[in-house]
């Protein structure tokens, strides 16, 4: 048990002096408090001493029960600790990252820029409290971004979960007890849960919409995969033969603007089957190219950047098809492909496989209400297998 003990400085000759000092300040109109009489001593769990002092017992007795039962339940940090400035604290975590990309960790410099930092970078990391934090989540809820727009509940929570990851770990590295950033509600948009399914006919009436960029469209609505791997699909993973697209690359947007392509993640590196019906028009595609050349390129033939598709082919595509009400977004091609995929027979590790899913429980949790409650099935197969068991039996039996 930790030691935690309280001194009468009545007696003590720096105290003395101190009163001495005290009252005569005083009787010149000082207005500086009192030299406290009662200090409370005590070692920290690195065993060096520490000591605080008080004007009233009363005071100095709740401080000295607070740091024993901090010290012995493991929760006690030294209040100088706590001194750092939030923003000294994000330099610190910033520079510990090691597992997320460069794409990741652009993303956390922009939200520590933009929102975090501004409201938090002058607090001392232990004056944060828990009710401050839930009022700033609000404002966040309430009140335009940078760019004049709202924020999208998306956005917020990414924003709280920066803040949070510093706050992190300003625990452990030992300035705060505990996080203030903990057990906040975070908003949802209406429709973060809103996935799209077409069917096979609205998917052809949108690529036929798209005109000379029908091929993108149906690459994106029936192979499944993202915006920056298609963007960033090169001639030479187009596999005619097996039928396949290798995805190993894929292109994001760089910090201040620009495009990098870069590896995709472990998980996301994959070969997606590909519809027969596509390999001749993706043979035409690619005819010719070299095996680094894009198979979409952009207008100037450098890369396609999101808002060019958006603005120039894809949104058009949308209206003019008359899916404008669906609240379609390209990323939402991937529901449909994982959709028209189950509904052809595919199984959750296929699916999983096809979209580059991290595990077939995050797959199931997107998707699983799309595959079809097959108990009668396997009930049905089980009766078959059952019946021609004892239609044997009888016949040795006979």
């Amino acid at each position: 048990m930790a030691r935690v003990w309280i001194e009468d400085r009545a007696t003590q000759k720096d105290y003395v002096a101190a009163m001495v000092k005290w009252r005569a300040a005083k009787k010149a109109g000082s207005k500086r408090a009192e030299p406290g009489r009662w200090r409370v001593r005590w070692y920290d769990p690195d065993g060096k001493p520490k000591a605080k002092t008080f004007g009233k017992l009363p005071t100095a007795e709740k401080h000295q029960q607070d740091t024993l039962e901090r010290l012995d339940k493991g929760t006690y940090r030294d209040p100088k600790q706590g001194k750092a400035l939030f923003s000294d604290v994000a330099v610190a975590w910033f520079g510990s990252l090691r597992r997320p990309g460069e794409r990741t960790k652009d993303d956390y410099r922009e939200l520590l820029d933009l929102y975090v930092l501004p409201k938090w970078g002058t607090w001392p990391v232990a004056s944060i409290r828990w009710e401050q934090v839930s009022e700033w989540l609000t404002a966040l809820c309430n009140t335009p971004g940078v760019r004049g727009k709202p924020l999208s509940a998306g956005r917020i929570a990414k924003i709280h979960l920066v803040f949070g990851m510093v706050l992190k770990y300003a625990v452990k590295t030992g300035k705060i007890a505990s996080s203030p950033a903990v057990d906040h509600e975070l908003p949802q948009d209406e429709d973060d849960d809103d996935h799209v399914y077409l069917t096979h006919d609205q998917v052809e009436a949108l690529a036929a919409a798209a005109g000379e960029h029908a091929l993108m469209l149906l690459v994106l609505a029936y192979c499944g995969i993202r915006w920056g791997e298609v963007s960033g699909l090169k001639a030479g993973r187009v596999q005619v033969t097996a039928r396949r697209l290798r995805i190993v690359q894929a292109y994001t947007r760089k910090r201040g603007g620009g495009l990098l392509l870069k590896d995709v993640k472990n998980h996301e590196k994959r070969s997606v089957p590909l519809l027969a019906s596509l390999v001749d028009d993706l043979r035409g595609a690619i005819k010719g190219r070299g095996r680094d050349a894009l198979v979409f390129p952009g207008a100037d033939g450098e890369p396609m950047t999101y808002w060019e598709f958006r603005s120039g082919i894809f949104d058009p595509a949308v209206k003019a098809a008359g899916l404008d009400d669906l609240g379609l977004t390209p990323h939402k091609l991937r529901h449909t492909a994982a959709s028209l995929a189950i509904a052809a027979g595919a199984d959750v590790k296929v699916v999983q496989q096809m979209l580059g899913h991290k595990s077939a429980a995050m797959t199931l949790d997107v998707y699983g209400h799309l595959f079809p409650d097959r108990l009668d099935e396997v009930a049905n197969a089980l009766d078959a297998g059952r019946s021609s068991a004892l239609a044997a039996r009888t016949a040795l039996a006979a």
